[in-house]
């Protein structure tokens, strides 16, 4: 019976619960416990292995530049001039919540990209859904859309993330087709979603890099007023974990 018992649970798709139930049969330690406390056991390895794979597979569709990065092991070097308070308290994921934004501004090399990637592990562990991109991908996914006629279907897709990371955001000016498409993507986060944007350019910078005028007043009033800013300061990061020294 227990054989049997075991294949049903396969069937229902419980395997961990099923492999957890072997060990328990063959083990004399289980027998001194009650059965309420063996339930639990057998019930906390299905319901860890699924959020294990929950989170696994969240890092995995995240397409994250480096899905090892974790706010752990944020190297706070004096120099880079980290805010240690700042980091716990978006550690905890509420700006996720609140639909609030992450703007990290820093020289080539200077560590950028892994942090928002160590954001993006951290909100897949809370079973968040993270997409990460750089802006001239994304840009050019949007001209791709605009051409097949998917282009408000792709919008709709990014606006399910519950964060978006933009790497290399506003490295060059843009036209005004993607300075459109860039006012389109931010007004259906604003307030709902969290965006990271990953820049080497400053806010101040990035008027100008967006054609000035009206369109970019709505595209930076969208982010600014809603973000936290990180500023990354000091060498290379690339340098001090360069293999060639």
């Amino acid at each position: 019976m227990s054989e049997q018992t075991i294949d049903k649970l396969k069937q229902m798709r419980l395997p961990v619960f099923a492999e957890e139930y072997q060990n328990q049969k063959g083990n004399p330690e289980y027998m001194n416990l009650s059965f309420d406390e063996r339930l639990t056991l057998l019930v906390d390895r299905e319901y860890d292995s699924r959020i294990n794979h929950t989170i696994d597979k969240n890092i995995r569709n995240a397409k994250l530049y480096d899905s090892n990065a974790c706010l752990e092991a944020i190297n706070y070097r004096p120099e880079r001039q980290i805010d240690k308070d700042l980091i716990k308290e978006l550690a905890n994921n509420h700006y996720l919540d609140d639909g609030l934004n992450i703007i990290i501004i820093g020289a080539s090399g200077c560590g950028k990209t892994w942090l928002s990637n160590a954001f993006g592990v951290n909100a897949c562990r809370a079973k968040k859904r993270v997409k990460y991109m750089r802006l001239p991908e994304l840009l050019s996914d949007f001209e791709i859309a605009k051409i097949q006629g998917t282009y408000r279907k792709l919008l709709k897709q990014l606006g399910r993330y519950d964060l978006l990371i933009l790497d290399e955001f506003l490295l060059t000016s843009v036209n005004e087709n993607e300075r459109n498409d860039i006012l389109e993507l931010m007004e259906s986060r604003c307030n709902k979603r969290s965006t990271i944007l990953c820049s080497q350019w400053s806010p101040e910078g990035w008027y100008q890099r967006l054609g000035e005028g009206p369109v970019a007043d709505a595209i930076l009033d969208r982010i600014i007023n809603s973000s936290y800013s990180i500023l990354l300061q000091g060498s290379s990061m690339r340098e001090v974990y360069s293999k060639i020294k």
